[in-house]
């Protein structure tokens, strides 16, 4: 059980390859619904604290940490979105929760979309959080570069050792997402990746899980599909700033509606003065988020 303002239990389901670890903020209402949060892709579930606190107890939140990630990371592959989306479907089967309030951010988005085409039934309400929807790669761009881009800033932090605690930080800290708005709880949430002993602690994440799931999410085609064979409807809230802060984000109006999406299935808002981060860990995006789920 937590400490803070927002306890949470710990609890262990079994998946193929061990004992997925999962984060259970209860309810304090009666027949109050329950949300199901899957994170990004070097994150862990303690992304979800702000959203917690803000439920403060209206809905009971599941969020687990995905497969080769904090306290999950000895879970052994293989990897993959569709792998972290049948561990979705196994999870809410073994804590008996029926259809749930799914939602997802970043990579989590898409796997919540695509846990929802893989196991219908599963969700009663779907919301993307800045993620979910891909596009081509751009004329003379390998396969190899858009990785290397998008996965190089990850994969470099994964190989990095820090003396002490206070060191990885000082690492985040210094993250141009961050910069002048440290998240409350966001303390929690960046100690719970760090595993080994000082001077040489580490992130928790399994490197090979990193590339094949970033893998994944830019070049398989049943998960870039997947938002577009959606069995119920769903939101996209979009962030306005990109992963580094900068003015383009992952989404705008001309990209979205390059993506060819159905307005009629998904719904695009953007959640302005965020950024791929603070739409999840900030006080602003973490309110929409919370108003979506409890309207479900």
């Amino acid at each position: 059980m937590s400490s803070g303002p927002t306890p949470y239990q710990e609890l262990t389901v079994p998946v193929p390859g061990g004992d997925l670890t999962v984060l259970r903020w209860p309810a304090t209402e009666p027949d109050a619904p329950t949300v199901l949060a899957l994170h990004g892709i070097t994150a862990n579930a303690l992304a979800w604290s702000e959203v917690a606190r803000r439920l403060a107890g209206r809905a009971t939140l599941i969020a687990p940490d995905l497969r080769g990630r904090a306290a999950s990371r000895t879970v052994t592959g293989p990897y993959g979105l569709a792998r972290h989306a049948d561990d979705v479907a196994a999870l809410v089967a073994a804590l008996d929760l029926g259809p749930v309030r799914l939602t997802g951010h970043s990579m989590g988005a898409w796997i919540a979309a695509l846990a929802t085409v893989r196991h219908p039934g599963l969700a009663s309400s779907l919301l993307l959080v800045d993620g979910a929807v891909s596009f081509p790669l751009p004329v003379g761009v390998t396969e190899d570069a858009a990785l290397a881009a998008v996965l190089g800033p990850a994969l470099a932090r994964l190989s990095m050792t820090f003396p002490d605690r206070d060191a990885y930080r000082e690492f985040w800290q210094r993250h141009p997402a961050f910069a002048g708005r440290w998240p409350a709880g966001f303390e929690e949430y960046i100690q719970r990746d760090l595993i080994g002993t000082e001077p040489e602690l580490r992130s928790s994440c399994v490197p090979e899980a990193i590339r094949q799931d970033g893998g994944e999410v830019l070049l398989d085609k049943d998960a870039a599909g997947a938002v577009h064979r959606l069995p119920l409807p769903a939101e996209l809230l979009w962030a306005e700033r990109g992963l580094m802060d900068e003015p383009q984000g992952l989404y705008d109006p001309g990209r979205l509606a390059f993506a060819g999406l159905d307005p009629e299935r998904v719904r695009a808002t953007l959640v302005p003065g965020t950024n791929h981060y603070t739409i999840v860990a900030g006080q602003a995006g973490a309110e929409q988020i919370v108003r979506r789920l409890l309207a479900g």
